[in-house]
């Protein structure tokens, strides 16, 4: 069996061919390999593909063993550390089952070199989705995964074109851009920055019943932006939010949208394990280093 494992904001989740499991991530400090028995006997794994944060420090699908600092350039950056994912890292890594780690699209990626105005595209996971969609729905897809942030993006012709990540446009339920009243309060002295993005979703700017169809316009925007590139992609949602934002979206863009669920990253990581350690030499334009 292959297993994918997302390394979300607020969970891990875990997928094989025949089912899935999270856990959170403090919960995922205690992880050991054993753990995964839940999907299959562990000596029965064929392979691993496995997030980790941004990913910023590889570009390329590579082998856990030739990782140097998880993928990452630095530690400090948008988001929370907590250490369940450097644990379910570790775990891994020493139990010497085939393990691809899987990079974030960043200025080193073969996306559209225009996307590199921004120094990151997207995290790893995202990857994972973007594969199950264009598995599912063909080869020109744009997916906006809405959840705790949101991030959207664009694969033509079977390769990646480029993505927003959260910290660049839309908002999620906890993460967003940061404004100029955010940057006030970075110069002022009263939050970090990193602090400010964690806190620059729609649960801290606007009423509960604002929330939903606020993140829903943006979610649009984005889709609607990246269509401007390839007016011919399928679109489609995934995470938590999307089933519940998806008329919305509907709306917006005047066309049917496919919706695919939190399990959408796992899964489609997976499915990359299966087809890396089964031959593959590329995933969505990402070159395979083994």
């Amino acid at each position: 069996m292959f297993i994918g494992i997302d390394h979300g904001t607020t969970a891990m989740r875990f997928a094989g061919e025949t089912g899935q499991f999270k856990i959170s991530r403090e919960t995922a400090k205690e992880f050991s390999i054993q753990d995964l028995s839940r999907l299959c006997p562990v000596d029965e794994i064929e392979g691993i593909a496995l997030c980790y944060s941004m990913g910023d420090n590889i570009s390329a699908i590579t082998c856990i063993k030739k990782v140097k600092n998880r993928g990452l350039i630095s530690q400090d950056g948008a988001g929370q550390h907590i250490g369940g994912g450097t644990k379910v890292f570790d775990e891994v890594a020493k139990s010497g089952i085939p393990t691809v780690v899987i990079p974030g699209l960043h200025r080193k990626s073969p996306t559209d070199p225009r996307f590199k105005v921004y120094s990151h595209q997207s995290s790893p996971e995202k990857i994972g989705i973007a594969y199950e969609v264009s598995c599912t729905l063909g080869h020109d897809i744009i997916v906006s995964d809405v959840s705790s942030n949101t991030v959207t993006l664009l694969v033509t012709a079977g390769k990646v074109v480029g993505a927003f990540d959260a910290c660049i446009f839309a908002p999620g339920i906890l993460h967003g851009a940061l404004d100029v009243d955010a940057i006030r309060r970075i110069d002022a002295g009263e939050c970090t920055a990193n602090e400010a993005f964690q806190h620059a979703g729609v649960k801290f700017s606007l009423p509960e019943h604002k929330r939903m169809p606020s993140i829903a316009m943006f979610s649009a925007m984005e889709c609607a932006a990246l269509l401007m590139l390839n007016p011919h992609a399928m679109v489609a949602l995934a995470g938590s939010l999307a089933p519940i934002i998806a008329p919305d979206v509907e709306a917006f863009l005047g066309r049917k949208v496919a919706v695919f669920d939190e399990w959408c990253a796992s899964r489609g990581l997976a499915r990359i394990a299966r087809d890396v350690f089964c031959g593959n030499t590329e995933i969505l334009g990402l070159d395979i280093d083994l």
